[in-house]
């Protein structure tokens, strides 16, 4: 299952995200779960590359491929298109979640 933990401030802005695990394994295959690690990955690859192409946000990213794990955290205030990114990255994953759910996608969000 991949993990999403997405960090929100008091005002409820997202801060960052950190993306744990994989939609499924070779053991235990399950319909779909190569759609859903694509459609993940593409999304949040996209946010970041698009931050850093279209802002001047400050921002700090890591990749562990091998656990399927990503982080990425703003490092200076959000600006509103960064702002924009991000809302539309949580709406993709949460659209993702809502139409294939566990075991392949669990979203939480934490106040950082």
């Amino acid at each position: 299952m991949i993990c999403v933990t997405v960090f929100v401030d008091s005002k409820h802005h997202y801060q960052g995200i950190h993306l744990l695990g994989h939609a499924g394994s070779v053991e235990d295959y399950k319909e779909g779960q190569e759609l859903v690690c694509a459609a993940v990955s593409a999304l949040t690859l996209n946010m970041a590359n698009s931050v850093e192409q279209f802002t001047e946000d400050s921002f700090e990213a890591e990749e562990g491929e091998d656990e399927g794990e990503f982080s990425f955290r703003f490092t200076s205030e959000v600006s509103s298109e960064s702002r924009l990114l991000m809302n539309a990255l949580v709406f993709g994953l949460q659209n993702i979640e809502e139409d294939y759910g566990e075991p392949y996608i669990k979203i939480r969000f934490k106040e950082v």
